[in-house]
């Protein structure tokens, strides 16, 4: 009880000491805006000390006065946000007090006006924005759970037992069941309750059923279906749930997780605001070209298995898919229009994309999404790509640097071998090297 007591205490004050160096950082930001808005002015350090400094303290003051030091939490309840409302309010009539009594330089009307709002908006921003990231990354985290810890499993039988465990298996959200084991030979291919039958009469037909399916964690036997008298010999691995079945989870901790969305966030910000221009630009070729829409959207499937529409410049006619969809074939595709062969192959259709970022539908580095259709196709080969669920599809993807589009369904097997690899190693550093060589790859002229 005293060491978990003593968990807390440590917890609080590491919170308040992150909120104390938040507020002293959004102070600093105002006071170099300030600068940057004004006149040269001399003992400017000095007084970007003394500011820091009453921040400092202030802060400290707040956090006594509003009884955040004796209990402060890193999430996004309102009774959290209560409490930094009255710390930063504190805080700023402190430092509103400091700027007239002129202990921080001559500062016009105009300029303590600006500091004391900027100074508000700054330390409000950075306060809470860590706290909102880390109740949804834990909300998030709640939700992936299940997918990274799903067994890939068979049930033994094809009677009504069998179905009646399947389904319960299901319900418990442990196994993914992936069809029925039977015996009987005439069994092979037919549909009980929706799952299917598969004929095991050896153990080559277990290991060919085995590849087919994308692996077999275990398989299930429920009560009244005994073992034949060969079956004992076909299955080497585990028949009932395992803790020590190797998964692909991801291992990026929570930490790594902030860092990678408070990146995605800012980068996809920052670059919206720079290509606004060849967004324009990208916007009118395709306009006058093949006329309106501009923006093509399409529906693929993200994170938690959740359908989401990811945008792009229209690279195609209008009636690309008037018979279906089609994977794409390269920059050969007759479908191309002038200005989309043109955007395809400077990856200038993926612009829009950064929206999706922003919003959280994508991150810049991930899996590339896939639409439904042809998930349904990779899963019937390897149901393995559920895992990939667990993480942000991406912009750009390690199996992107290596195997490029994938136009055919052997390249899209090789991509998720090449995905799951990603999963298994997710990381901030592998990102950046992700990231690092597809640009290195664009500015070298290599086509995806």
């Amino acid at each position: 009880m005293n060491q978990k007591n003593t968990g807390k205490r440590v917890f609080s004050h590491l919170s308040l000491l992150q909120d104390n160096i938040l507020s002293c950082i959004a102070s600093l930001g105002t006071m170099l805006l300030v600068r940057w808005l004004s006149e040269p002015e001399f003992g400017f350090t000095r007084h970007l000390a003394i500011y820091v400094g009453s921040a400092f303290v202030l802060t400290l003051i707040g956090q006594a006065i509003t009884g955040s030091s004796r209990q402060i939490r890193k999430d996004a309840s309102s009774w959290n946000l209560r409490k930094i409302m009255g710390i930063v309010s504190i805080k700023e009539l402190g430092l509103l007090g400091v700027m007239i009594a002129g202990w921080v330089g001559h500062q016009s009307a105009a300029h303590i006006i600006l500091a004391f709002f900027a100074d508000t908006l700054f330390s409000m921003a950075l306060m809470t924005y860590p706290r909102i990231i880390i109740a949804r990354l834990r909300k998030e985290s709640k939700e992936m759970h299940s997918i990274g810890e799903r067994i890939n499993a068979l049930v033994y039988g094809d009677g009504e037992a069998s179905a009646d465990m399947a389904e319960s298996a299901e319900l418990s959200g442990r196994y993914e069941v992936l069809g029925l084991l039977s015996r009987d030979p005439a069994m092979n291919g037919k549909i009980l309750r929706e799952y299917v039958i598969y004929y095991v009469g050896s153990e080559r037909d277990l290991e060919a059923l085995q590849w087919r399916l994308g692996g077999i964690d275990c398989i299930l036997f429920p009560k009244g279906e005994g073992m034949g008298r060969y079956d004992a010999n076909l299955w080497q691995g585990p028949t009932e749930s395992s803790d020590d079945i190797p998964m692909p989870k991801d291992p990026m901790s929570k930490l790594g997780k902030f860092v990678k969305r408070s990146f995605d966030v800012s980068l996809s910000s920052l670059l919206l605001i720079v290509f606004s221009p060849l967004f324009l630009v990208s916007a009118l070729a395709v306009m006058i070209d093949d006329g309106r829409p501009v923006i093509y959207k399409q529906e693929r499937i993200g994170r938690g298995g959740k359908p989401f529409y990811i945008y792009k410049f229209r690279s195609m006619r209008k009636d690309a898919e008037a018979a279906g969809p089609t994977l794409y074939s390269g920059v050969t595709d007759p479908r191309l229009t002038r200005s989309g062969s043109f955007l395809r192959q400077h990856h200038l259709d993926e612009l829009p994309q950064l929206w999706n970022v922003f919003r959280g539908d994508m991150s810049f580095i991930g899996y590339r999404p896939e639409r439904q259709y042809y998930i349904d196709r990779i899963m019937a080969n390897n149901p393995r790509y559920r895992f990939l669920y667990q993480i942000r599809p991406g912009v750009t993807s390690y199996a992107t640097l290596y195997n490029g589009y994938t136009d055919t369904k052997e390249k899209m097997l090789t991509r998720l071998d090449m995905d799951l690899y990603y999963l298994r190693n997710h990381s901030v550093w592998f990102d950046l090297r992700i990231l690092g060589l597809t640009f290195l790859s664009i500015v070298g002229g290599k086509k995806f």
